[in-house]
């Protein structure tokens, strides 16, 4: 008997000794969790926003603050630069354009940009309705500008109302 229970005992011990080893063998997947990954991409793609900060102005002759009337010329102005313009381009070589949307003007509207915080002032534009160069080299940017209109009315063609839609664009210089 005693023979037999030797047995016994040298087979618990080699199952044990198994049963450890296969433990330990998968104790890393077990013990230390698992891992994954995948991968994360940021896209950026071109960004290009523009805002004008009034709404509506009005260029009133000869009774706005700025307005200049002189006896004796012919030629009368008024003058506005509480308007700012905004933007931001992530995109090279990139410029602002100007243009208004009425084709026929009795009167000469003219618009620069002052004190732009990235770029170059074009000089004075007269509206068209063709986009003429507003402020370049832009680049990849943001900035602002205070825009300045300049309204030209002549007394010899009386009087009147221009409307403008007036449209700022960045564009690729």
């Amino acid at each position: 008997m005693m023979k037999t229970k030797a047995t016994s005992v040298f087979y618990k011990n080699i199952y044990f000794i198994v049963i450890i080893a296969i433990s330990i063998a998968f104790l890393p997947q077990f013990a230390f969790g698992q891992t994954a990954n995948h991968t994360v991409t940021v896209i950026v793609n071109p960004v290009t926003v523009i805002n004008i900060s009034v709404g509506t102005i009005n260029l009133d002759i000869p009774s706005g603050a700025t307005a200049v009337v002189v006896a004796g010329q012919d030629q009368m102005t008024v003058t506005d630069q509480t308007s700012t313009l905004l933007w931001g381009t992530n995109s090279s070589l990139q410029k602002i354009t100007i243009n208004t949307s009425l084709a026929v003007q009795k009167f000469t509207v003219q618009a620069i940009a002052l004190s732009p915080t990235v770029g170059t002032a074009a000089p004075a534009v007269t509206l068209s309705t063709t986009a003429l160069d507003f402020i370049t080299n832009i680049g990849r940017s943001s900035g602002s500008a205070s825009v300045q209109y300049t309204g030209i009315a002549l007394a010899s063609q009386g009087i009147g109302l221009d409307s403008h839609v007036i449209t700022f664009t960045i564009t690729v210089q």
